[in-house]
């Protein structure tokens, strides 16, 4: 008890005085076997005694060749210093030296693609839950692609660093890390042939508001509400600070006479931040991913969505939010921001509908017109039964071709499924038109498309024959004379079989706004 004691009186004392560094202290981000991001300059930063002047030299691991950059850094009256390596093509192994009154040196540093993954279960749900794990974990001898996972902690306030490290890729370090970004990255290593670092930030069960950084509420009218809850409880906790640390300060001085006279010791006076919860707007943010900006990445990877089933379109600018927030604390500009549509899965509880799903699907599209930005659908893929679908491989790869695409210049990557473009009524049918068709528009398994329905001026749906024209499908009943409306796969059990020849499903849509 007393050992316990002993700590938190030492965690306060560390709180209430100033923040002062004896030695040069790094981010647990940057460290031995890490990738830093080729092509751009990388961020390198740390902590030393104010004033002080700290030396960065990266060098290569071969003996008597020359540093390839030294740069200096000057820590500021916090003691928080900052600089940048020159760009960099990708290759290594690298030294990495920081030198001030004390030196550190960071061994097998490679320059490659890093991504920052994140969202709740599916994105967290581990390799060894993942399909075929056995064999995917035996064969997962890839050193040059590297992996930080993230402790789950949330904060109140922004955190300047995770207790986790970078790994090489092996059996041993693969099982329980995210298997949509180790797949995901795999399919990169595999066909871009440089080091790739995977940076998994996530936790099951959390919703989107979490994860948001403060600043990308405050760019979305539509959640001004969330983003005043962030700032009064911000405002008032500051208010109250005063009062509470003279508790402490008091609790700190009544314990330590307590220990010395082995009198009854009392409780620590509460100071929990009322957002230090992973279900609180910015918790997670805080806690999970402040601590890594800025360093310098190609872009993020996203699968979130089911605890916040029920918002509708609102997920939209939540997702708007979420984008914008992380776009401006990294200053990396618009980099891409990739997110996975939810499976199918039949929802239940009280007062469930299931159509929350679909719109939850249309959200999710919508937020394709930010810049940017893709999706990975995954309506043939899913169970049913189970809201964790095992086949992650296949989600990995998805979201690997929007990236070789857009950011890795393969034009003959067809990176989507068929999306919704338009419709045009003609007599008693309906044509649509979309976007991604590929190399064409076909059913998965040769049967007639499903999950095509039909309505007129009464908005009632009912089923519908759908036949491909070309590029285009016709839609139509025998049971509508004057159809207006088209919906497909618009249920949360809805698995279509609607796709392009390159095996890319299509999107669920609905052509009205009813």
């Amino acid at each position: 008890m007393k050992r316990i004691t002993l700590f938190f009186i030492g965690l306060l004392l560390f709180l209430v005085q100033p923040f002062v560094h004896s030695e040069v202290t790094l981010p647990h981000i940057i460290g031995s076997n890490m990738v830093l991001q080729r092509d751009m300059q990388a961020p390198i930063w740390g902590w030393a005694s104010p004033s002080e002047k700290v030396t960065i030299t990266l060098s290569t691991e071969a003996e008597g060749v020359e540093p390839i950059s030294t740069t200096t850094a000057v820590a500021d009256a916090d003691g928080n210093w900052q600089t940048k390596l020159p760009a960099m093509a990708a290759g290594g192994p690298y030294t990495l030296q920081i030198k001030g009154s004390n030196t550190i040196e960071l061994t097998n540093v490679l320059f490659g693609e890093v991504w920052v993954c994140s969202g709740q279960s599916n994105m967290q749900w581990s390799v060894n839950a993942s399909k075929d794990n056995e064999a995917e974990i035996a064969a997962a001898m890839y050193p040059k692609i590297r992996l930080f996972y993230i402790p789950r902690v949330p904060s109140g306030l922004p955190q300047q660093d995770v207790d986790a490290d970078w790994y090489e890729t092996s059996p041993e370090t693969i099982p329980q890390f995210s298997a949509v970004a180790y797949y995901f990255g795999r399919k990169l290593y595999k066909n871009l042939d440089v080091p790739i670092g995977l940076i998994n930030t996530s936790w099951g069960g959390t919703r989107i508001e979490p994860w948001t950084p403060p600043v990308g509420l405050a760019s979305v009218p539509a959640i001004a509400s969330v983003n005043k809850e962030v700032e009064d409880i911000q405002a008032n906790y500051q208010a109250q600070l005063p009062e509470k640390m003279k508790a402490i300060e008091d609790w700190i001085a009544e314990t330590r006479k307590a220990l010395e006279t082995n009198a009854q010791l009392r409780q620590m006076p509460d100071n929990t931040h009322p957002l230090a919860h992973q279900g609180r707007p910015t918790a997670l943010y805080n806690g999970m991913v402040h601590p890594i900006v800025p360093y310098a990445i190609r872009g993020a990877l996203w699968y979130q969505g089911e605890s916040n089933l029920r918002d509708g379109m609102l997920y939209h600018e939540k997702m708007k939010a979420l984008i914008n927030g992380w776009r401006e604390v990294w200053g990396q500009g618009e980099f891409p921001f990739y997110f996975v549509q939810l499976a199918p899965f039949n929802y239940g509880g009280r007062n469930a509908s299931p159509f929350f799903l679909p719109q939850i699907w249309e959200a999710q599209t919508a937020t394709l017109a930010l810049p940017n930005t893709g999706m990975a659908v995954t309506t043939d893929i899913g169970n049913l039964r189970d809201i964790h679908p095992r086949n992650k491989q296949d989600v990995g790869r998805r979201l690997a071709l929007w990236a070789l695409a857009k950011d890795y210049g393969r034009d003959d990557v067809t990176y989507s499924g068929p999306l919704y473009k338009s419709m045009t009524v003609e007599g008693n049918t309906i044509r649509l038109t979309f976007d991604h068709v590929g190399s064409g528009l076909t059913s998965r398994d040769d049967e007639p498309l499903t999950w095509f329905q039909i309505a007129g001026e009464d908005k009632e749906f009912v089923e519908a024959n759908a036949t491909i024209d070309g590029d285009t499908l016709v839609v139509s009943s025998d049971a509508i004379a004057n159809p207006v409306a088209v919906r497909f796969g618009w249920h949360q059990s809805a698995e279509p079989n609607f796709m392009n020849k390159e095996g890319l499903p299509a999107s669920p849509f609905r052509t009205d706004a009813w």
